[in-house]
């Protein structure tokens, strides 16, 4: 697989990597002998790059991933945290950075964690110096090794990558959001920081498996989180709305190559931005590992494909979207 510099941390990382969410909880029940199977196919198939959080199935994920550590070494794991608390920028201290780092290194197994994010903080955490100052105290303790942040808005990306040691930004890139093209992407190349590419399927949509027939279990947030109850609305279908979704793939499908998948050409698509480091699809079983890992052997699109994407999104999601994150 080709590899990319992961911003200011320099680990070189597999550009399909695997985002591990699912393997905890919010897209329905995956057990453990499933979860260790799909961790076991991403390191097969070439991914060395897993991102997971200390929320995901309340440290679930993080569990999981530390099981697959014991067995295999040259494997890039992130993590994040800052979730587990009311999201209050004064709850965001070094005390607190320590505790949540204390359960997460147990949680994995390790002594020292090689990349931590912020998970989606307050704005204002961003404009903190001393919640900076408290990331560069993790580094030098040598709990983390780097840190970066997760981002909602490209906002919070831009005041972040001013931040000397913010090591990358994680954040929601896929054909439904193209700002961070314009913005973000330019901004963390010049700086050096990493770009982890996040909801890259748009929770799915971008897979071209769903219609208006497809329903979702209670447990699982394209369910429960639509309208933003428990989290941010961009974090599921990307803030799209979902009749919208599927008609913009139906647009997009003729695009994709003869003998790829629908989820293969939007995958190309991300790795094909200027600046991507990784992409961080999930996957609930192998075969959707394999079918994420097989995008990278995609031969890059076209100027015409690209040039469609942005045409289908100007006309159908840039309205929803653009001017909301």
């Amino acid at each position: 697989m080709e590899k990319r510099i992961l911003g200011r941390t320099g680990r070189s990382v597999g550009v399909v990597g695997l985002g591990a969410w699912q393997l905890g909880a919010d897209w329905g029940e995956v057990g453990e002998d499933e979860a260790l199977a799909v961790l076991g196919a991403a390191v097969a198939g070439g991914v060395t790059f897993i991102d997971t959080a200390d929320v995901y199935g309340d440290g679930r994920s993080e569990r999981v991933v530390g099981k697959l550590l014991k067995e295999h070494d040259g494997l890039t794991v992130a993590s994040k945290m800052g979730r587990r608390v009311e999201q209050k920028t004064e709850n965001y201290t070094l005390d607190a950075f320590r505790a949540w780092n204390d359960r997460s290194r147990e949680n994995l197994g390790v002594d020292t964690i090689d990349l931590v994010q912020l998970h989606c903080p307050p704005t204002e955490v961003y404009s903190t110096d001393e919640v900076f100052d408290a990331l560069d105290t993790l580094v030098a303790e040598k709990r983390i090794a780097a840190y970066g942040v997760s981002v909602e808005t490209c906002a919070e990306a831009l005041t972040a990558i001013a931040r000397p040691n913010v090591a990358s930004v994680q954040i929601i890139l896929n054909a439904f959001r193209l700002k961070p093209l314009d913005e973000v992407l330019p901004a963390a190349a010049e700086a050096g920081v990493g770009i982890i590419a996040r909801v890259p399927l748009a929770s799915g949509l971008l897979s071209g498996k769903y219609d208006e027939n497809t329903t979702f279990g209670a447990d699982d947030h394209r369910n429960y989180n639509r309208k933003g109850d428990a989290f941010d609305v961009g974090e599921t279908f990307s803030g799209v709305d979902f009749a919208t979704g599927l008609e913009a793939v139906r647009r997009l499908r003729p695009l994709v190559p003869e003998g790829a998948t629908m989820a293969q050409f939007a995958l190309r698509w991300i790795l094909d931005q200027p600046g991507v480091s990784v992409v961080i699809p999930g996957a609930r079983n192998p075969e959707q590992v394999a079918g994420n890992v097989g995008a990278e052997a995609l031969s890059p699109l076209t100027d015409e494909q690209l040039t469609a994407v942005r045409e289908i999104y100007d006309e159908l999601i840039r309205p929803q979207v653009h001017d909301r994150w």
